[in-house]
């Protein structure tokens, strides 16, 4: 493979720094080494998406919270994340004995194969070095020898399956429905419908799936040579780094927003606050619903998120007692629930809902949909002032 030789040497001087890998269209690959062994290594297409993804094949629980990584990143030990701050959440959760190193080195392996893949089937790349000591050791050992033999057997099998025009970064999208349900079995079809719209990459779908990309290539290979399946460009994920997340409270009020969350979920309760605190709001927890109303008067928050399932009464009940109230008729009102279906939508609507969020909650969309209905209210408020 690329330029392995060089990562050889590398390891035999014991070097300690970043060697950085570049390509003809200027992508590059950051290799973090200490005393010649791989540390970590970030970078190229979809880092975000890459992470997330491997986190989920290892340490599944970990990536069904990823609300709370906003929280983790803050409670890590160094803000400036010399390493990224994916390897940062590794370090945080291990040193908070949430994962092990173990965990730790396979979710580094698979990384590492993942983008010697993307090396070898990049153009003309050129390698440099920045020295630099303080690179920690790693956290688990991981074999150069396994990763590359791992990632030389990926490429191969994509070579082979006659798929090197194609990128595993690229998202497939269902363009003909009528035509691949009438080629495919009616689980396959169904299945390809939910997972083949447009949002996850080959090896996105590949994870969910839990089968090798090459596999779900090589199977999706004659729809997508026939233009039934169709290959897109998508964007990364957003990476929840703090500096880069603090717009949504600088577009906030001069005083910073007070958010509630109405929910008996301690865990809910929980992340929501060390996630919107380290945002930057104020946060409000209430886990009785009986009692929510008086203490919503009493502080009169900014923007309420609303548990759909609670004792005594529910999402949808509570939200239509709030909009009887002239100071609650214009506050956005955000309904929680573990089923994200049609009906409870269009319930939530029909109760003055002002949005729906899906649990297990995720960081982006809640920081999104308070930035998005903040914006509004402040909007709407201007205008009436305006207007008088």
């Amino acid at each position: 493979m690329k330029h392995i030789q060089f990562l050889r040497n590398l390891r035999q001087l014991q070097f300690s720094g970043q060697l950085i890998r570049t390509d003809s269209t200027g992508q590059q690959w950051i290799f973090y080494l200490s005393q010649g062994s791989i540390v970590y290594a970030t970078g190229g297409v979809h880092s975000v998406r890459r992470f997330l993804r491997n986190v989920t094949a290892h340490c599944p629980s970990k990536a069904a919270h990823r609300v709370r990584w906003y929280a983790d990143l803050v409670n890590s030990h160094s803000a400036a994340f010399p390493m990224g701050w994916e390897y940062a959440l590794l370090q945080q959760w291990v040193s908070c004995q949430e994962i092990t190193p173990k965990q730790v080195a396979r979710i580094v392996h698979s990384i590492l194969v993942e983008m010697f893949f993307d090396i070898e089937q990049a153009n003309r790349v050129s390698d440099r070095i920045k020295q630099d000591g303080s690179i920690s050791a790693p956290l688990g050992s991981v074999r150069l020898e396994e990763v590359t033999a791992a990632a030389q057997t990926r490429w191969q099998s994509w070579q082979e399956a006659t798929l090197t025009d194609y990128s595993p970064h690229k998202a497939p999208v269902i363009r003909q429905p009528e035509q691949l349900q009438r080629l495919s079995s009616g689980q396959t079809y169904q299945t390809l419908i939910q997972l083949l719209n447009g949002q996850h990459t080959l090896l996105d779908v590949a994870g969910q799936m839990r089968r090798d990309v090459v596999q779900v290539a090589t199977s999706l290979l004659p729809f997508i040579q026939l233009g039934i399946i169709e290959l897109t460009s998508i964007s990364d994920l957003s990476a929840p780094v703090h500096q880069r997340k603090m717009p949504e409270a600088r577009s906030t009020p001069a005083r910073s927003a007070l958010i509630a969350c109405v929910d008996d979920s301690f865990l809910v309760r929980h992340t929501m606050d060390k996630l919107l605190t380290s945002a930057g709001y104020q946060f409000l927890g209430i886990d009785d619903a009986v009692r929510a109303i008086g203490i919503l008067i009493a502080r009169k928050p900014d923007l309420i998120f609303l548990d759909l399932v609670m004792p005594n009464t529910n999402g949808h009940e509570l939200c239509e007692q709030l909009r009887k109230l002239s100071c609650f008729r214009q506050t956005p009102i955000v309904i929680l629930t573990g089923s994200d279906g049609f009906a409870n939508r269009l319930q939530a609507n029909f109760a003055g809902a002002s949005d729906f969020l899906p649990k297990p909650l995720d960081a982006e969309a809640v920081l999104n949909v308070i930035q998005k209905r903040l914006n509004q209210s402040s909007a709407r408020n201007l205008s009436l002032a305006t207007d008088r």
